[in-house]
């Protein structure tokens, strides 16, 4: 964890935004001011009631029943002033109270939607969500589970930050305002022959000084603990979800006594963490809930003395033991608020490292490749160079140039680099230099289709809108591709990832194509997972339906040549950089 000041930088960096730099910060500002107000005026209420307390308990010591019925129904003139009754008060404390919390979480929803945007916009733009996979730097620590920072984190930020800091400022404003009537209500007392005016608040402070002190040295571990807490949950769900997207893999290998076995250790690592935060929390708690019960009675029996010797009545010893308690508990927010805090912390650690992954890898775009349209269509590489991340290049200054009409296929041994080429080519690989013209409208389809939730309509035209394609546009491409089965399925939401099998997800990747019509066509092992005869078919259709369209193939299958009219070879050497060898398309070389 970094040390208090990084910490409370990382902290304000995330809140100063919305409130003084978003487009909503009149309105965010005017909902702050209003909650404050609120809870200010409930402060001065429980000033009122302590001076009420006071007149009630001396009324009931007097028995005086015209005074108890005024001040519990309607007003008393008292040598404090004109005293209101307990149920106009009340009733205006009740409706305080029930709106403060109302434009609370009205201001906490803005702000979550706000930061929610705010992140998911940093974290789509520039792909940094695919770069944060990639990076070795040890600068983007903290990237784990995404989701969880997003979903939970950001909640979780914008709850306990409005709640600890108006939390705050309630207890600093109810301090200060009873410090004045403890001090009156205290008198003086002699210690060693010293008088001390105001007894009862220097009693106060040094109650919540030694409960602070205890409370920080007992508590302190707490706030690691619970930085690490969201990081073992979160894997330990990510757990459950890939097994969850993997079903019929696992359930092919026979796999389920291996996944009990990771989801045992995951869950294992949540019980350790969890039985240290209880160890932890039972010593705090120890010590805060005695502090609370000795703080109950301490204040009265401290006034008691005097109360004994007749120098205050039963409503002045009420009235100083209760603002004893709101003197000493407003000095003790730290101690009742410190499991809140060290939770907060974990939440703004968070939050930061993964804010800091994101500009990391944004950074790293600016530092690879940007393909630009091609004027004249054709594919031009230009001086590229294509590491990987831990910067071993792949290939070192290649220069190439495509021409429409003439479909390629790319071969090479596995690791060779042919699918980083493919996203170099896709303009989402970060590593290397290098200029690549691509023409404008292309289409990549990878080994494994995205398939996104939702409609099956929506599955086929991602990432377009379901409206773009015409209902017949969409059955006729589904039967074009051997999927006719799911032509009155269109609009069936299910689990599609698993719906289909992953034949099926690459036969819709090729109906995207067909929607799409583009002139160059980049395919990564697309027919993979099909048979030898709907490969064929899968390809022999593209060429018909498509037939100005330009194939670039990555392929490791003999078959996928055939297609082809010309064949470049990725060569690479242990250790060294590769080239782009162009040769025959002949069966034998294409399957190395």
């Amino acid at each position: 964890m970094r040390g208090i000041g990084p910490f409370l930088k990382d902290a304000w960096q995330l809140t100063r935004p919305y409130f003084f730099t978003s487009e909503e910060r009149w309105s965010a500002r005017g909902l702050l001011v209003a909650i404050i107000a609120m809870n200010l005026t409930l402060v001065g209420l429980n000033v009122v009631l302590s001076f009420w307390r006071r007149e009630f308990y001396n009324a009931l010591q007097d028995k005086d029943w015209k005074a108890f019925l005024e001040l519990l129904f309607f007003y008393r003139s008292t040598p404090s002033g004109l005293m209101p009754g307990f149920c106009e008060v009340a009733v205006v404390f009740i409706m305080l109270f029930v709106y403060s919390v109302y434009v609370n979480q009205l201001l906490q929803i803005r702000w979550r939607n706000w930061m929610t945007r705010k992140f998911l916009n940093e974290w789509l733009a520039d792909r940094a969500y695919y770069h944060i996979s990639l990076t070795v730097d040890r600068a983007a620590i903290g990237t784990d589970n995404p989701d969880q920072r997003i979903a939970e984190d950001l909640r979780d930020f914008t709850d306990t930050t409005l709640t600890l800091s108006l939390g705050l400022l309630s207890n600093l404003v109810s301090m200060f305002s009873f410090v004045s009537i403890l001090w009156g209500l205290s008198g003086s007392i002699e210690l060693f022959g010293i008088p001390i005016p105001g007894y009862m608040v220097w009693v106060a402070l040094a109650y919540a000084a030694l409960g602070t002190w205890l409370t920080h040295l007992v508590g302190r571990p707490l706030a690691l603990l619970s930085f690490k807490q969201q990081r073992v949950e979160a894997d330990f769900r990510y757990a459950l979800v890939r097994i969850r997207e993997n079903m019929e893999n696992i359930a092919l290998y026979r796999g389920e006594e291996e996944e009990a076995v990771t989801l045992r250790e995951r869950f294992g690592a949540v019980i350790a963490n969890w039985r240290q935060i209880m160890t932890r929390t039972k010593l705090l708690n120890s010590l805060t809930s005695g502090y609370d019960q000795v703080a109950g009675i301490f204040p009265i029996v401290v006034a008691a003395p005097r109360y004994f010797a007749g120098s205050m009545q039963l409503g002045g010893l009420m009235q100083t033991a209760g603002s004893f308690g709101q003197v000493q508990g407003s000095m003790s927010w730290f101690v009742a608020s410190y499991a809140s805090l060290a939770q907060w912390r974990a939440i703004v650690e968070r939050l930061a490292t993964f804010h800091r992954a994101i500009v990391k890898a944004r950074e790293e775009t600016n530092g690879g490749f940007e393909p630009t349209a091609s004027a004249d269509g054709n594919l031009r590489l230009n001086d590229v160079t294509m590491s990987l991340p831990d910067g071993t290049k792949l290939l070192d200054g290649v220069d190439l140039m495509l021409t429409p009409g003439h479909s390629i296929v790319m071969t090479g041994r596995s690791g060779s680099g042919k699918t980083t080429l493919f996203r170099v080519l896709a303009g989402i690989w970060p590593f290397g230099s290098g200029q690549v013209q691509i023409p404008p409208r292309s289409f990549f389809l990878p080994q494994r289709p995205y398939v996104p939730l939702g409609t099956l309509r929506h599955v086929i035209t991602y990432p377009n809108p379901v409206d773009a394609f015409s209902q017949e546009e969409m059955v006729q491409v589904l039967r074009d591709v051997g999927l006719p089965q799911l032509c009155d399925r269109l609009d069936h939401d299910d689990n599609w990832p698993q719906r289909l099998s992953m034949g099926e997800q690459q036969r819709l990747g090729f109906a995207r194509a067909l929607l799409a019509k583009p002139d160059w066509i980049f395919l990564d092992e697309a027919t993979a997972s099909v048979d030898p005869e709907a490969e064929t078919e899968l390809y022999q259709m593209l060429k018909q339906r498509l037939p100005n369209a330009t194939l670039v193939s990555i392929a490791h299958r003999i078959s996928v040549a055939s297609f082809h009219e010309r064949r470049l070879n990725m060569e690479r050497k242990a250790g060294k950089s590769g080239t782009l060898v162009a040769s025959a398309v002949i069966p034998e070389a294409a399957g190395d």
